[in-house]
């Protein structure tokens, strides 16, 4: 497939608004807490059937200092002390989890996210990845995508060193803007150096990976500065990169009340921003795999975007499609067999479940057959851009337009204004269209359709 994007100023003003980012269909929104532990220990039950390989998706929670834009689910706590307390915890969930696996099932996919992952020390790392193994089996090196989220503010060249040698493979770093002024108002002070000493140390200890997270819309930004930051990632050449535009939701996120909204960058600004970083990138040789991701031609995520198997979960895009995902720690998603479930979002909440012997699932959602139907067809066209109507028609026993008569009605306008191309045979969007593609799967959104209202979700663009 061609992997071009192009950027349509004019399209992008008309087609911005709220929608999904389709880490999961249905959406999380949708969860209910009629999906409880017992409904989670049926869905591992048949999914052992299944005999499919694991992913583990591992949640540390703790941040040392807040970044004012974040909206993640995090601590932010200086009180290291508060890291033992919380791995028992783990290690005991490990521990339930396991139990309701076959021992067969190997885990092909880990991740840690947060929060910060090394807010934990060098022998905490050490050991949650040793009760890991003890628990289950983990794939080989040349097999196993192991991937942590580093804080470079919160590592150094001895900490990638054991990073590598209790297993990880690949890594994503957060930066967001080397401009000191950006960094000020946003709370993060993170110099140029201590980025570049992990970049450094991974590519000597044979990381497979590294991805840089960047923000556009912060503060002070302005296309010159950022394209400053872009210019030093891109010499670094790292193999995939993030460009997340900034979510100004200070109603629903405290932290961004801290933000000066007088600061931020006009709407005209952010949108110079994302054409000259697409424009830039492109120019390096890396390739749109989608949403916010970019990536070189030959990273596995776009091959496997060529190839038609690239996937999406809820750590994003991903090439292990055949996966069935366990979420470990406080406010973890799991995605087993046709169902999604997601632990307590307290602390207090998730120690007390565990404490007294029970899953921390509090909620979650089992998805029916028009679910798991339209899932496949929105990740068909998030992932590769297009979709082959008789594949979906053969694989789910429908017929496509029959089936989607609605939604292939909300693709009129869009194919009028070229982002989409619809036939007998497919659907694809072109290159216009890519940037806009949560537009287009919204069209095969059965949840959205119902709504009133404000849907709560941050800009498409």
């Amino acid at each position: 497939m061609e992997q071009g994007v192009s950027f349509d100023l004019d399209l992008i003003r008309r087609y911005d608004q709220s929608g999904p980012r389709y880490t999961s269909y249905p959406t999380a929104v949708e969860f209910d807490e009629s999906f409880d532990e017992a409904a989670y220990k049926a869905a591992c039950a048949r999914s052992n059937e299944s005999g499919r390989p694991l992913s583990i998706y591992f949640h540390i929670p703790f941040c040392d200092t807040v970044c004012f834009y974040c909206a993640c689910n995090k601590i932010a706590t200086k009180d290291r002390s508060l890291a033992p307390p919380y791995l028992e915890r783990v290690y005991r969930e490990l521990e339930m989890q396991s139990a309701l696996f076959d021992k067969s099932r190997v885990v092909e996919q880990l991740h840690w996210g947060g929060g910060t992952p090394t807010f934990l020390s060098h022998d905490q790392m050490v050991e949650l990845m040793d009760v890991t193994r003890r628990h289950f089996t983990l794939a080989d090196d040349e097999t196993g995508e192991f991937s942590i989220e580093i804080d470079p503010r919160e590592a150094d060249a001895s900490t990638v060193k054991l990073l590598r040698q209790i297993g990880f493979n690949r890594m994503s770093l957060g930066v967001q803007d080397f401009d000191e002024r950006v960094q000020a108002a946003v709370n993060r002070f993170q110099t140029e150096a201590q980025t570049m000493t992990v970049l450094e140390a991974a590519l000597a200890e044979g990381f497979r990976s590294t991805s840089i997270d960047l923000i556009y819309g912060l503060p002070f930004q302005s296309v010159e500065s950022f394209m400053k930051t872009l210019e030093r990632v891109i010499e670094v050449n790292p193999q995939r990169l993030s460009v997340f535009n900034y979510a100004h939701l200070p109603e629903r996120f405290k932290p961004q009340r801290r933000i000066n909204e007088a600061d931020l960058p006009a709407p005209q600004v952010k949108l110079d921003i994302l054409q000259s970083t697409i424009a830039r990138l492109t120019e390096a040789g890396y390739v749109f795999i989608g949403m916010d991701h970019f990536a070189r031609p030959d990273d596995e995520l776009a091959v496997a975007q060529r190839a038609g198997t690239l996937y999406r979960n809820f750590q994003g895009y991903s090439t292990h499609a055949h996966c069935d995902l366990i979420g470990i720690g406080v406010t973890s998603i799991g995605m087993i067999d046709n169902t999604y479930g997601q632990n307590r979002r307290e602390l207090d909440e998730y120690y007390a479940d565990i404490d007294a012997g029970r899953l921390p699932v509090f909620r979650g959602l089992e998805l029916n057959r028009d679910d798991l139907i339209r899932r496949d067809v929105i990740t068909r066209l998030i992932c590769h851009f297009q979709l082959d109507k008789a594949a979906v028609a053969a694989q789910w026993g429908i017929v496509f337009d029959d089936y989607f008569a609605d939604s292939l009605a909300k693709l009129k306008g869009m194919e009028e204004d070229g982002l989409v191309t619809v036939d007998a045979d497919s659907i694809r969007i072109q290159a216009r269209g890519r940037l806009l593609v949560r537009n287009i799967c919204m069209a095969f959104d059965a949840y959205l359709a119902a709504k009133t209202g404000p849907i709560g979700f941050s800009k498409v663009i």
